[in-house]
């Protein structure tokens, strides 16, 4: 693919992942306004882990790092027949392994809500309804893996607009859902509309499978070596993309002890973790993905200092947005909260324990994205053991620190040890990396690390002094923070920061913005 195709690809991705976060929390700020934070979306959310742990395992990164470059092999190396030959052959053993998890899943719904959410054992009335919104949902494994297959069959064939409109979708059905049934909805509305979703998901990109020139066929040979080698491929780096997600899955287990964390925890952390991923989303996922091409290209040259340049340049773009994002989060995340989604059924309390969620993830933020950056340079050496071991490890950590701060910090702990968790997995791959391709300027990098955080923390510190003597005076006018009083803060904030930077003589920040101008 030549640097223009790859610089429009990347930003058609960028184009629909946006659109997609967008929808997202137009539906999580009506979701927040019917349901806040009680019991019934509690369930729903409990419901939804599942599914969702393994949308992130096949859709967002292990299908494409799998699926693609094999399949983009054997494109360029077989006839077409073969090719699609392959296809179909994957179709079908994805597809007999997916109705064989949805039966199992459905029939232990009761065992497996017993197990993500002990803590509704209590409550007999919240424990059936989680089971029969867990039983509705588990078909939805069914139509995101194969949405998952299909996409990455289409990006092998370097067709990537369907591919990432689709999980828009998903969000447009439930918001259409919640729109029409405003009257009397309910979670197990949203539970359908997510089924609903998800057959959109995958219907939009079959016409074009079809255009393309695949001719579905099932049944027949499940065996092919080359579907071996997906499937080894596979594994490890659906492990490896899914160490987050777990860890979410663990805070959202621990959550439902509300006699320990307090009630309405599970929401809490669904909705700051959404706040969350809209920058990891938008900036560092997008920028990972641009830049693996990239480092794969060098890595297959054996132009490592290449490599070491693209990877410390693109290090330091991830820190020059992420770690101004974490002051802005601490700083006005009570803030973002309450003008988002305290209406309706979100009350004060809500907004409470959501912001102090959303403070503690903030935390790990760089490392989020960061994380993504690092595997994907293992990735592109070819290398898939040593991210599952740093995750595996990380995944330890978090257990262990959850079970330690849950009990002083509630919620605001499950969320800490997520961060610290992955504060470490991101320090543990940046080590093992440089003992792999040896020193890559880490001394430059460091260096450019610390302004950074220097005029981050000033840039927070002014806010904060800025936004108390703010909200004092809007309180002597009966005046409420609103969205233009937040639009006004973060604007100055970024204009300080940069402001800072430029004092301390940041040289790459000239250079960062010719990237951005580039990839436009």
């Amino acid at each position: 693919m030549s640097t223009r195709s790859l610089i429009k690809s990347t930003g058609i991705i960028s184009l629909a992942t946006a659109a997609s976060r967008v929808l997202g929390f137009i539906r999580d700020i009506l979701m927040a306004y019917f349901f806040g934070t009680g019991g019934a979306i509690q369930a729903f959310f409990v419901a939804f882990r599942i599914p969702n742990l393994l949308r992130h395992m096949v859709a967002e990164g292990a299908a494409n790092s799998a699926f693609v470059p094999v399949l983009s092999e054997y494109l360029v190396t077989r006839k077409r027949d073969e090719y699609w030959h392959l296809a179909n052959v994957l179709f079908n053993k994805m597809l007999g392994l997916l109705l064989v998890v949805v039966i199992i899943g459905v029939l232990v719904s009761p065992i497996i809500v017993r197990i993500i959410a002990p803590g509704f054992l209590t409550d007999t009335g919240q424990f059936a309804l989680t089971v029969n919104l867990t039983r509705i949902l588990f078909p939805y494994i069914l139509l995101i893996g194969l949405a998952a297959y299909a996409m990455g069959v289409l990006n092998s064939l370097k067709h990537f607009w369907t591919p990432a409109l689709a999980p828009a979708l998903l969000n447009l059905s439930i918001i259409a859902a919640i729109l029409i049934f405003r009257h009397d909805v309910s979670v197990t509305t949203l539970a359908w509309a997510i089924l609903i979703g998800g057959f959109f998901q995958l219907f939009i990109q079959m016409p074009v499978l079809y255009k393309k020139g695949m001719r579905l066929k099932i049944g027949g040979r499940l065996s092919h070596v080359t579907a071996k080698k997906i499937g080894r491929l596979l594994i490890p780096r659906a492990i490896g993309a899914t160490v987050y997600q777990l860890n979410i899955l663990i805070d959202t287990i621990l959550a439902s002890l509300h006699w320990i964390v307090g009630a309405g925890g599970i929401a809490a952390l669904w909705y700051s973790n959404r706040l969350i991923q809209l920058p990891t989303a938008v900036f560092g996922i997008s920028l990972a993905t641009a830049i693996l091409p990239t480092l794969s290209g060098h890595f297959a040259k054996n132009d490592i200092n290449s490599f070491k340049k693209t990877l410390n340049f693109s290090l330091k773009a991830l820190f020059l947005i992420m770690i101004p994002a974490t002051a802005g989060f601490i700083v006005l995340g009570s803030h973002i909260v309450r003008i988002l989604f305290q209406r309706g059924e979100f009350t004060a309390y809500s907004t409470m324990i959501t912001s102090q969620a959303l403070i503690f993830y903030s935390v790990g933020l760089f490392s989020y994205a960061g994380i993504k950056m690092l595997v994907f340079s293992f990735y592109s050496m070819q290398d898939t053991l040593t991210p599952v071991k740093t995750a595996s490890l990380a995944l330890a950590m978090n257990v262990v620190l959850n079970l330690i701060l849950m009990w002083p910090l509630k919620t605001g702990g499950l969320a800490l040890a997520t961060s610290i968790a992955g504060i470490f997995n991101f320090l543990a791959l940046f080590y093992l990396l440089k003992r792999k391709i040896g020193r890559f300027y880490e001394e430059k990098l460091a260096l450019f690390l610390i302004k950074v955080i220097a005029a981050s923390a000033l840039m927070g510190l002014i806010l904060y002094l800025g936004s108390r003597r703010f909200d004092s005076i809007l309180l002597t006018k009966g005046l409420p923070f609103n969205v233009s009083f937040m639009v006004i803060s973060i604007a100055v904030g970024v204009v300080i920061y940069f402001a800072i930077l430029s004092l301390l003589r940041v040289r790459e920040l000239g250079k960062f913005v010719k990237w951005v101008l580039r990839i436009q």
